[in-house]
């Protein structure tokens, strides 16, 4: 890892304010703000919560003490296989990016997806954020021709899966 001064650790409710800040950061400067996108999920603004529910787990990176991203797994919504994951809300601060804590977290995530018994985790992103794929390509993940599931994000344009 480039940069060890970055550390992950499970979400908690004093995190939420900070996570959300970083969604609705990080969103709109890859032009996800628009209809369709996780920036309007309800969830955004109390994410311990929403990831306190059975198979799910989210993560923040602190780099220097505070909370610069996070990301985590919880069951793909509408998959007809209990087994399908899906990757989500995976966002960094620009002072996080480039630092090896975005591998280091997806690899937490599929890990913990893993104990939960999961077999493929599911993502969607889109066109533009290509840093990001290219860390889901290294990590194994295929492309996908169309969307798994209903996650609401019509927005979201490149599909990807991987085998657990």
């Amino acid at each position: 890892m480039k940069n060890r001064n970055w550390k992950i650790r499970p979400i908690t409710p004093h995190d939420d304010s900070r996570v959300a800040y970083i969604i609705r950061s990080v969103m709109p400067e890859f032009g996800a703000d628009g209809e369709g996108f996780a920036i309007h999920d309800p969830e955004v603004d109390w994410m311990s919560k929403a990831y306190n529910a059975p198979r799910s787990a989210y993560f923040v990176v602190e780099l220097e003490g505070q909370v610069m991203g996070g990301g985590g797994i919880a069951p793909l919504e509408g998959a007809t296989n209990p087994r399908i994951c899906e990757l989500r809300k995976m966002y960094f601060l620009p002072a996080l990016r480039g630092l090896g804590a975005g591998q280091a977290l997806m690899e937490t995530c599929l890990a913990k997806a893993r104990d939960f018994g999961f077999e493929l985790c599911y993502l969607e992103t889109l066109a533009g954020m290509d840093s990001a794929m290219a860390l889901y390509h290294k990590a194994g993940f295929r492309s996908l021709d169309k969307p798994m599931g209903d996650t609401g994000h019509g927005g979201c344009n490149r599909f990807f899966s991987k085998s657990l």
